[in-house]
């Protein structure tokens, strides 16, 4: 794992998003993000919906060193316009914005997830910050890992914040 920006504070705006939800448990399961994705993108790709400024991204409702396993909540998003019509088992809705630590990192696979959202969480700890528990955490995707050459992950980690 490598640490391409050290943690900082950032306001996120609110985002309108297209999502499929999940419940269960998703820890190291990657199939688990395929399908969700593969049914989201199996909506979004037809109706040409992703733009060079879609943003990708994970929402996280949990905190999995609390809630068991099969009650975990996650939500598979992209963004999207404000007008835009879902369908199915595609839902729509706004994720708020609000106080965000904001850490990027470049990931070797999907194992590195884990180690880099214990990193985040000290930084939180040692700057004695609270996380927000009402909001959601994220990952938001920047990079397709089958496009990068040595299939890295290149994601920012987001933890709201209160204050």
């Amino acid at each position: 794992m490598e640490i391409i920006n050290e943690p900082e504070i950032t306001n996120i705006d609110e985002r309108t998003v297209a999502y499929v939800p999940f419940v269960g448990n998703y820890i190291g399961k990657e199939e688990v993000f395929a399908e969700l994705f593969g049914e989201l993108l199996g909506w979004a790709i037809p109706r040409d919906l992703i733009g060079p400024d879609t943003l990708m991204l994970s929402a996280y409702y949990d905190d999995p060193g609390v809630t068991p396993p099969e009650e975990l909540k996650l939500d598979v998003c992209m963004t999207i316009g404000d007008t835009v019509e879902v369908a199915g088992n595609v839902k729509k809705k706004i994720l708020p914005g609000g106080k965000y630590v904001v850490m990027r990192a470049e990931l070797i696979g999907a194992e590195e997830y884990a180690p880099a959202w214990e990193k985040i969480v000290e930084w939180l700890v040692q700057n004695k910050l609270e996380i927000d528990m009402s909001r959601a955490s994220y990952e938001v995707y920047l990079n397709s890992p089958e496009e990068h050459p040595e299939k890295h992950h290149i994601v920012d980690i987001c933890m709201p914040v209160l204050g």
